[in-house]
């Protein structure tokens, strides 16, 4: 096909797309009444159609929809958990009154690592880093008056992903949704967790089950769920640089789709439902091009190695949070403007979703100030900017190509060696992944603490008697609260029903069948996460690193 014919057609694709999702204005301007179009650069002659093609079409350059943001800005979807369900609840109430899009839920660290508020390892953490949730019925109170048929909800969870699955399930079910009406993301990416961030439970190949089992119940029961958010974000947060996220977060994901496939799935019934979650730094025009570079890289994986025919399979989709670890303690006003330049670069480099930190997150929990105006950044750069009018406005630039196609190369090289590890598991388990880096963390710092990079008012800039910020804090007595709350829990709930449920699951995690049918009816019936998890500890045990 010509590449004129190849043009008409997709402009003919995107008229009739536009009649299911119309975009945002008739007419689209400049300041100075310039007409803004839809696509820039495909009409010319040596146009670069097999490494750029036109937007919403292989191999996803220039992104993931032909009209991108002129149909509909990206979700906005803050990152919020503190303290108590309740308190939490009020939070998410908030942004949406604001106008925030979707919701996106930080659980507390017993949460995450399968614990609940009354165990000794829970001392001193609950409610600290994020909501605390140990049965459904904190999960009900989350969610109070939150319609679950209406908003999208990613939960960032992972070793108990299935658990907390479960439990938005049921709360769904209470409020008369059915699971086939529920959207949304659980993160469930394990592998990053021995990479970077920590909060694993189990070994690696009962880990691998669990996500699977994930993937196939939400294939028959929950098929608007986007089953896994594979996750570079944590991998750069650990020291990473851009080649190597991107490089480490495709590793995993190729891990993924082979043990999906091992476990007896069919490509294209799965891999329509895979999500990515990527970190946005402070170098702008690399990021840009990173997130350019993993969809191409992506879809030549799908529909090459893996033959998947459906497009929706060669599409990365992906969330994207501005870098936590960029933020400062000091100056924690100038937070802002980093956030505001890497949530652009986001937004240039076609994401799908976006959270944007809070001036104050490198000396606690957002205040509710803070969190808006994370937010207003946001609704800004989409209503008055006019960096969402046309379609991958970047592409065509010389630096720009040029970085997607070295990002690339680079990332390419990283799975190459990967690849001769064994894989993504295989190098987990030697440990390369986690030596790059350190390495590559120890290098940055050194640079920061000699003064060859420059932190604006951390090395360089700096104010002598700061004042200090009004901060969030969490209520000292939480801890108590919980454990008082999930004592009543546990006196008044039915303890046969529980014993019962939890003997199945057992049973069921000695086998080969799906958990997750089993999880839910353990949720349904009160069972707690720590008492869900401990049984998948005493069968599967527990990892203990490289």
């Amino acid at each position: 096909m010509d590449k004129q014919q190849r043009l008409k057609n997709w402009q003919e694709k995107t008229e009739q797309s536009m009649n299911r999702f119309p975009e945002r204005k008739e007419r689209f301007h400049t300041s100075s009444d310039i007409e803004i179009k839809r696509l820039y650069g495909a009409e010319e002659e040596n146009y670069p159609f097999d490494t750029l093609g036109l937007p919403g079409e292989y191999p996803y350059t220039r992104g993931s929809q032909s009209t991108m943001y002129r149909a509909r800005f990206w979700t906005m979807r803050q990152y919020a958990g503190f303290g108590s369900a309740e308190e939490t609840n009020k939070r998410f109430r908030y942004l949406l009154e604001q106008g925030q899009t979707g919701l996106s839920v930080a659980f507390d660290l017993p949460t995450q690592i399968g614990y609940d508020s009354d165990h000794p390892m829970a001392r001193g953490e609950v409610g600290k880093v994020g909501v605390a949730i140990d049965s459904l019925e904190d999960m009900e109170a989350l969610l109070k008056d939150i319609p679950l048929d209406k908003v999208s909800t990613s939960m960032t969870i992972n070793a108990p992903a299935s658990v907390l699955l479960a439990m938005y399930i049921a709360v769904a079910q209470k409020q008369g949704v059915e699971a086939d009406k529920l959207s949304g993301t659980i993160q469930n990416d394990i592998l990053k967790e021995y990479i970077a961030r920590g909060t694993y439970i189990f070994p690696p190949k009962p880990s691998m089950r669990l996500i699977t089992d994930i993937f196939a119940y939400c294939q028959s029961h929950v098929p608007k769920w986007n089953t896994i958010s594979i996750s570079g974000y944590h991998i750069r947060e650990a020291g990473a640089n851009a080649a190597q996220e991107l490089a480490f977060t495709i590793a995993n994901g190729l891990a993924y789709v082979d043990a999906a496939l091992e476990a007896g799935l069919k490509i294209d019934d799965f891999a329509p439902r895979l999500a990515f979650f990527f970190n946005a730094h402070n170098q702008f025009f690399e990021e840009a091009a990173k997130f350019r570079a993993a969809r191409r890289m992506w879809a030549k994986l799908m529909k090459e190695r893996y033959g998947a025919k459906n497009p929706k399979s060669w599409q990365l989709r992906f969330h994207t949070q501005t870098g936590g670890s960029t933020l400062t303690a000091q100056q924690p006003d100038n937070n802002i403007v980093r956030v505001t330049t890497q949530a652009l670069s986001a937004v240039l480099g076609g994401t799908q979703s976006l959270h944007t930190n809070s001036r104050d997150e490198a000396l606690a929990l957002p205040t509710e100030e803070s969190a808006r105006i994370a937010l207003r950044t946001q609704q800004i750069l989409a209503h008055e900017t006019g960096v969402a009018d046309t379609v991958d406005p970047l592409a065509g630039s010389y630096y720009v190509e040029s970085l997607t196609d070295e990002l690339e190369s680079k990332a390419n090289e990283y799975l190459n060696k990967i690849e001769q590890m064994g894989g993504a598991v295989s190098a987990v388990e030697q440990g390369y992944m986690q030596r790059e880096i350190h390495h590559t963390s120890y290098e940055t710092q050194k640079k920061i603490e000699n003064g060859q990079e420059i932190i604006v008012g951390m090395n360089k800039f700096t104010i002598d008697n700061e004042p200090q910020p009004e901060l969030l804090r969490v209520d000292p007595e939480l801890g108590e609260k919980q454990k008082e709350k999930l004592k009543t829990l546990k006196s008044d709930r039915d303890k046969d029903r529980v014993s019962a449920q939890l003997e199945k699951l057992r049973s069921a995690a000695k086998g080969q069948e799906n958990l997750m049918p089993v999880i839910l009816e353990c949720v349904k019936s009160y069972c707690t996460v720590g008492e869900i998890c401990g049984v998948l500890r005493e069968e599967f045990g527990e990892y203990t690193g490289v």
